[in-house]
């Protein structure tokens, strides 16, 4: 099969396409044929030699695909061949065929596209995990969205509105409307404005916030989160270094600081998560209730182009390969 190669770590230029072999699959697994694939923050860390993948996963890029299955193993009983689906995997996303647990599986909804399907597993899936397994987000709480507008952060949005919880969201000035269409309450600008000095000055009861920044955010965060407060944090895109923070109010507060990813929990967790999801939320999808939200395609060939964008942080959604 071809497949999204890397002749070195660095930039989006080391990225290739070229032959390989197809991947085998076990009695419990099935076989792929991708049609389109999801862009992760994770993907760019990892071509820069800054994200490996976990024991045992594929060294190609990309964490989600959607396709069609064109094999099974002998025990698989919950699918069969020609069955459109999603599905977040370890690695191997960027190429023609991946193999994956029959018990990852989302089932495409009739009238969505491989692309859009593409644009759900991670982002929905590490949302999901992050406000309902981890901070148990309730309808009466308001959340801090950081990075609003990124993948994770449209779909936290929605997921927090799905629960009728408030939501506060930090992005730049360009992206405020993609937060407002999603169902952010509140857009503050982290460019022009202190989101602390404006959260504190309009009143606002900060309950549980969801952070990809860390480094210079994590005072502030503390300072502004209320008794009883939660935190995940999924990334410290903004450095390991936190400024003078004031540690004792998590004490004082009672505050819960997590950290968490999802790429190296354990198969039975991310099967277990992956199910609740579909039982639970994913019904959203078909009532227009929840929807992926995607800033652009790309062919498979443009994957530099599309790595450069996420590089610059210029994507306000998704971005998607469409792999001909």
């Amino acid at each position: 099969m071809k497949a999204i190669q890397m002749s070195d770590f660095g930039g989006p230029e080391v990225l290739h396409i070229a032959e390989t072999d197809t991947p085998t699959y076990k009695s419990n697994e099935v076989l792929v044929k991708v049609e389109a694939c999801g862009i992760n923050r994770a993907d760019s860390l990892q071509r820069m030699g800054m994200y490996p993948p976990p024991p045992g996963a594929s060294a190609i890029l990309g964490l989600e695909v959607s396709g069609t299955i064109v094999a099974m193993g002998a025990m698989v009983d919950k699918w069969k061949i020609g069955d459109r689906i999603c599905v977040l995997i370890d690695g191997g996303a960027y190429a023609e065929f991946v193999q994956v647990h029959e018990d990852m599986i989302i089932p495409l909804i009739d009238d969505m596209s491989f692309e859009e399907g593409a644009a759900i597993p991670e982002v929905f899936l590490t949302a999901f995990q992050s406000l309902y397994w981890l901070a148990k987000l309730k309808s009466d709480e308001t959340i801090l969205v950081h990075a609003g507008a990124s993948g994770v952060g449209t779909a936290a949005i929605q997921l927090a509105k799905l629960l009728n919880a408030k939501v506060v969201a930090t992005a730049s000035s360009g992206k405020h409307n993609i937060c407002i269409k999603q169902g952010a309450d509140v857009v503050i600008d982290y460019k022009t404005t202190s989101f602390k000095e404006e959260i504190t000055n309009q009143g606002l009861k900060i309950d549980v916030i969801l952070d990809f920044i860390a480094g210079g955010y994590f005072s502030d965060n503390l300072d502004i989160l209320s008794l009883d407060g939660r935190m995940v944090m999924l990334a410290a895109l903004g450095g390991l270094k936190a400024e003078n923070p004031n540690v004792g109010q998590i004490v004082w507060k009672r505050l819960t600081v997590m950290g968490s990813t999802l790429r190296s929990r354990s198969s039975a967790y991310k099967i277990a998560l992956t199910n609740e999801f579909v039982e639970t939320i994913y019904p959203a999808f078909k009532n227009g209730k929840l929807s992926p939200v995607i800033h652009q395609i790309f062919d498979w060939t443009q994957v530099s182009k599309a790595h450069r964008m996420i590089d610059r942080n210029e994507n306000a959604g998704k971005l998607i390969l469409k792999i001909s």
